[in-house]
C-alpha cells in the first residue's frame, strides 16, 4: 500500500515539474528577444587576435542567448575604414564598433586615455585602474558626448617599439624620421623631430614597401609577423614606451545600449570581460615562439638608447602638460591615471619587478 502510493505521489510530482517546465520555457524565451547587430572592427581579418577578439566575443553573446542576440562581424573597410569606425557607431550605421580608442584623439586627446598614453600603466595596471579606480565611469561619461558607450574588450600588452630601415643609436636618427605611430605617442615623438602618421593596420605594409613611412610600430612579435614588416625594416626595437599596455574597447551606440534589457547588457558586460582576458592570454602565450621565428629569420633585435628613453619621457610629460592647459575633460581623467600609476609602480617595485627581473637574470643565464 505504502508503494503504491509512494508511486502515486512520484506521477504528480513529475506531473507538476513537467508542468512547471512547459510554463517556465515561454517565459524565459519571451525575455530573450532576438537581435542582429552589426559590427564593425579597425583591424583586418588577417590579425586573429585582434579581429578574432571581435569573433570571440560574438560567440560568447550568442551562447549567452540561446542565439537570440546575433552579431555579425565586419573587418576593417567592409562597412567603413578602420579608422571610422567611431563615426560609424555614433551616427547608426552600426550598432558597434571594436576598435581602439586613441585612434580618435584627433577629435578630442581624451579617447587616447581610453586605450594607452606613452609612458602610462601597463596591462594589469590598466584594468585595475578601469575595473576599481574609476577610469570605467569617467571614460563613459566622456563617451556620452560622441553618442557611444565603451567597453573593455581586450588587451595587446606591453608593445614593441617597431621597425625601423635604419638603426636608431641617438636623437638625431630620430629627426626627419616618417614613422607611422597612433595616439598621443605622435605628439611626443613630434617634439622629438619625429614626423608622425596614423595609419589603419591593413595600410602600414604598402606605406612601407612604397616608402611613404620610413618606418611602423603596430603591436608585438604574433601580429608583426603575420604583417611581414621583417622583409622591408629589419631593425626591430623594444620597447614600446608609448604603450605599455593596449587596451581595445566595443564602443555601442548609446541609444541602443540603453534599449538593451538589463540582462542583456549584463551578458554584454561579461562577454567583453571575457574576451579582454582570451585576448591577453593570447597575446603572452604567441609572442615568446613568434618573437623567435623573427630572429631566426633576420630581425635585428635592439633595445632604445637610454638617452632615447629619457627625452621621450621628458617629451611626454610636456605634451601632457600642455593638453591640460587646454582641456580639462583631459585633465580630470589623466590625473586619475596618473595617481594611479603612482602608486601602483611603487607597488610593483616591490614584489612584481623583483621577482620578474631575478627571472630574467635566470634566463640571460640559461637556467630556465
Amino acid at each position: 500500500m505504502q508503494r503504491r502510493k509512494f508511486l502515486r505521489s512520484a506521477g504528480v510530482g513529475a506531473a507538476a515539474t513537467a508542468a512547471s517546465a512547459a510554463v517556465a520555457a515561454p517565459a524565459i524565451a519571451q525575455s530573450m528577444p532576438e537581435l542582429n547587430w552589426r559590427l564593425t572592427s579597425s583591424f583586418p581579418k588577417s590579425l586573429d587576435t585582434l579581429y578574432g577578439g571581435a569573433e570571440h566575443f560574438a560567440k560568447v553573446v550568442a551562447e549567452a542567448t540561446d542565439n537570440k542576440f546575433q552579431i555579425r562581424i565586419f573587418a576593417a573597410g567592409e562597412i567603413v575604414p578602420g579608422l571610422q569606425v567611431v563615426d560609424a557607431v555614433q551616427n547608426g550605421t552600426v550598432e558597434i564598433g571594436h576598435t581602439a580608442s586613441y585612434y580618435f584623439f584627433g577629435k578630442d586627446p581624451t579617447f587616447a586615455l581610453g586605450t594607452v598614453v606613452p609612458f602610462g600603466l601597463n596591462t594589469r595596471q590598466m584594468n585595475a585602474w578601469l575595473t576599481i579606480g574609476g577610469g570605467n565611469d569617467m571614460l563613459n561619461d566622456f563617451y556620452k558626448g560622441y553618442n557611444i558607450h565603451g567597453i573593455v574588450a581586450g588587451n595587446t600588452t606591453a608593445q614593441m617599439g617597431g621597425w625601423f630601415r635604419k638603426e636608431i643609436h641617438t636623437l638625431d636618427d630620430l629627426k626627419g624620421l616618417k614613422f607611422r605611430i597612433a595616439g598621443l605617442a605622435g605628439n611626443v615623438m613630434a617634439k622629438l623631430g619625429v614626423i608622425p602618421q596614423q595609419l589603419a593596420g591593413g595600410d602600414i605594409y604598402p606605406a612601407l614597401e612604397k616608402g611613404a613611412i620610413d618606418a611602423a610600430e603596430w603591436v608585438g612579435p604574433y601580429d608583426d609577423q603575420k604583417l611581414g614588416f621583417a622583409k622591408i625594416a629589419p631593425n626591430y626595437y623594444y620597447p614600446g614606451w608609448w604603450e605599455g599596455n593596449a587596451a581595445i574597447h566595443m564602443f555601442i551606440g548609446l541609444d541602443k545600449w540603453n534599449a538593451l534589457p538589463k540582462h542583456y547588457q549584463a551578458i554584454i558586460r561579461a562577454a567583453c570581460a571575457d574576451t579582454n582576458n582570451w585576448t591577453t592570454a593570447k597575446y603572452d602565450a604567441d609572442n615568446p615562439k613568434a618573437l623567435r621565428l623573427l630572429v631566426a629569420s633576420g630581425a635585428k633585435l635592439q633595445p632604445f638608447s637610454q638617452a632615447i628613453l629619457e627625452a621621450s619621457f621628458s617629451a611626454a610629460n610636456e605634451v601632457y602638460a600642455d593638453l591640460m592647459a587646454k582641456n580639462a575633460t583631459f585633465k580630470k581623467v589623466y590625473e586619475s591615471m596618473m595617481a594611479f600609476r603612482k602608486d601602483e609602480v611603487l607597488w610593483f617595485r616591490v614584489a612584481e619587478n623583483t621577482y620578474d627581473n631575478f627571472m630574467a637574470r635566470q634566463s640571460a643565464a640559461n637556467k630556465l
